[in-house]
């Protein structure tokens, strides 16, 4: 049984899962499927068109479907004031179980990988990948075509102008990488040494970049670098001297 607020909007070409909870105020405009589970809060503004001004700023209230959609999937939080538009070529996307804080903006096109937080008063660019279990801190703003590897760590008020590899810990600006999210790695349930893997690599000025063959010592962590070495051509973050 869902909960939805009688002063929430459902326009037409929205799909709603299971137990779905929506607060007063929501806007949720088509194409937009909300899985089980989600619970978006009041003043959230889901489905408005891409900020482009090469499209239609269509009127999806009165039935007119243009742009690729957004998906919001199982078990995430969008929190109050949070606003999600429309994809232009793929859907925008939240992953299961991420919260979006409130405030927070993700323009089109943007990817949000599984168990994600985009802190409070966060803006995100379009185009931009974010990687499972990444955590980027109040205010930070990210640019707009731009990747963020699994469970990276961005500080608070950070301007994402360069890609972040996994596990980094990134702050300042411009941004530099100034750790590993060791904490993170074993909360995500690797080996708590492979933290020590990624740090000597990073160390080295080694982000990862690089094609081909990916060492064994890199253990469970395999596939996150791959994944990362999978997003195109990358433009890391710099290392912050004497890490």
């Amino acid at each position: 049984m869902n909960d939805i607020s009688p002063l929430a909007y459902i326009g037409e070409g929205v799909e709603l899962g299971a137990n779905v909870r929506i607060g007063p105020g929501a806007v949720l405009l088509g194409p937009c499927t909300v899985e089980d589970d989600v619970w978006i809060g009041p003043g959230a503004q889901i489905g408005a068109p891409p900020e482009m001004s090469s499209l239609p700023q269509n009127a999806a209230w009165t039935g007119d479907l243009q742009h690729a959609g957004v998906r919001i999937k199982a078990g995430a939080v969008i929190r109050e004031n949070a606003v999600i538009h429309q994809g232009t070529y793929r859907e925008t996307s939240v992953g299961a179980r991420s919260w979006v804080l409130n405030r927070a903006y993700l323009a089109h096109d943007v990817v949000l990988g599984d168990e994600a937080t985009v802190s409070a008063g966060v803006s995100i660019g379009g185009h931009c990948v974010i990687g499972d279990r990444v955590n980027i801190g109040m205010n930070a703003v990210v640019h707009q075509r731009r990747v963020i590897a699994a469970g990276a760590m961005v500080g608070m008020g950070t301007p994402v102008t360069r890609d972040v590899p996994p596990f980094a810990k990134v702050y300042g600006t411009p941004p530099r990488l100034t750790g590993v999210n060791a904490v993170g790695i074993e909360r995500a349930g690797h080996d708590a040494a492979l933290a020590a893997v990624l740090l000597a690599h990073y160390r080295s000025g080694d982000l990862l970049t690089g094609g081909g063959w990916i060492s064994d010592a890199f253990g469970t962590l395999r596939d996150d670098v791959a994944w990362w070495r999978d997003q195109g051509e990358l433009r890391p973050v710099g290392v912050v001297d004497g890490l």
